[in-house]
C-alpha cells in the first residue's frame, strides 16, 4: 500500500497519503464507528466524504472528526453538504445527506463522488458500501408477494452500491501508480440462509457475487467483502425483536443476554487492520472471527 513519507510534517507511521475515502451509512452502527477510525488514518491532502439519510446526525459526526483532525470543529453545514476544513494539514470532510433508495438520492451521491474524485491529486481511493436494510424479517418467504416492495428493498441494498462503485471507479479512473479499494460490508447471510431472512440474505449474496465479479473484471482494483460479525447495533435491536422466525429471535436474544454481541468499534477495527495489511485475496469473503 502507498505510504506517506514518515518525517518531517509528513503523516505518522502508516498513515495513508491523499486518498479520497468514502463511506454510505455513515451516520450510525458500524459505518460511524469505520468512519471515526478512518478519519485518523487518513494523511495530508485527503478528503472524507460520508453518505447517509440523516443530515442532523451526519454533521454532528463531521464536526467531531474535524475537532480530532484539527483540535477544533470548523466549518458549518451548508444545506447537504459540510464545508471542508481548510489547509494543506487538515482532513477534508464532506456530508452528503441522500437516500440511497431513491433515484434522486442516488443522483445526489452520484454527484458529489463525481465533485470530489475531480480532484487529481488523490494517490488513493477507498470506498466502502456500508450501507444497508434488513427489511421486513416479520415475514416468511411465502408472505413477500408485493413487488414494490421486494424492488424497493433491492433497489436500495444491492442497485445503489452498483451504481455507487461504479460511478466512484469511473470518476478516479486508473491513474498510473494510484490504488483503487472497494469494500462490501457482507453478512454471513451471505452464505447461510436465515429463516424469515428472505430478502436480507439474496440481497446480501447477490452483493458479494457482484463485488467478486468486480475483482474479476478488474484484477487493478483490490475488492474485499467483510462481514462484521453480530454487531451490537440498533439493526441487531431489530433482528431481536421482530423476527419472525421465533428460532431465530430467540438465537438473536440469547446472544445478546450472553454478552456475545460485537461493539462496532472492534469489529470496524479489525477491518480498518485488513485494509491496512492488504493481503487478502481480491475478491475474498471474509469474516470477522476469521481475523
Amino acid at each position: 500500500m502507498e505510504r506517506a513519507p514518515g518525517s518531517g510534517s509528513a503523516p505518522g507511521p502508516g498513515r495513508w497519503a491523499a486518498t479520497a475515502c468514502v463511506v454510505t451509512g455513515a451516520s450510525r452502527g458500524f459505518g460511524r464507528s469505520l468512519a471515526r477510525l478512518l478519519a485518523p488514518q487518513l494523511g495530508p491532502g485527503s478528503a472524507l466524504l460520508l453518505l447517509a439519510r440523516s443530515e442532523d446526525a451526519l454533521a454532528e459526526l463531521a464536526s467531531e472528526l474535524r475537532a480530532g483532525a484539527t483540535g477544533s470543529a470548523t466549518g458549518s453545514a451548508t444545506g447537504s453538504a459540510i464545508g471542508s476544513a481548510t489547509g494543506s494539514g487538515e482532513l477534508r470532510v464532506r456530508c452528503v445527506a441522500a437516500d440511497l433508495g431513491c433515484e434522486e438520492g442516488l443522483r445526489r451521491a452520484g454527484a458529489a463522488l463525481r465533485e470530489l474524485l475531480r480532484d487529481e491529486s488523490f494517490g488513493r481511493l477507498l470506498l466502502v458500501n456500508n450501507a444497508g436494510s434488513l427489511g421486513d424479517i416479520s415475514k416468511s418467504f411465502l408472505d413477500l408477494t408485493d413487488l414494490e416492495e421486494i424492488n424497493a428493498y433491492f433497489s436500495f441494498n444491492i442497485s445503489s452500491a452498483l451504481c455507487l462503485t461504479s460511478t466512484a471507479l469511473r470518476a478516479f479512473g486508473a491513474r498510473p501508480g494510484c490504488s483503487r479499494t472497494v469494500v462490501n460490508v457482507s453478512s454471513l447471510c451471505a452464505l447461510e440462509p436465515f429463516p424469515s431472512w428472505a430478502l436480507y440474505c439474496s440481497g446480501k449474496a447477490a452483493r458479494d457475487m457482484m463485488f467478486r465479479v468486480l475483482a474479476l473484471e478488474e484484477p487493478g482494483v483490490r475488492v474485499l467483502s467483510y462481514a462484521p460479525g453480530p454487531l451490537d447495533t440498533d439493526m441487531q435491536l431489530l433482528a431481536r425483536t421482530q423476527t419472525g422466525d421465533p428460532g431465530l429471535r430467540q438465537r438473536f436474544q440469547r446472544l445478546q443476554e450472553q454478552g456475545q454481541l460485537i461493539p462496532s468499534s472492534v469489529s470496524a477495527q479489525k477491518l480498518l487492520r485488513l485494509l491496512q495489511e492488504d493481503s487478502f485475496p481480491s475478491g475474498a469473503h471474509v469474516d470477522f472471527f476469521d481475523v
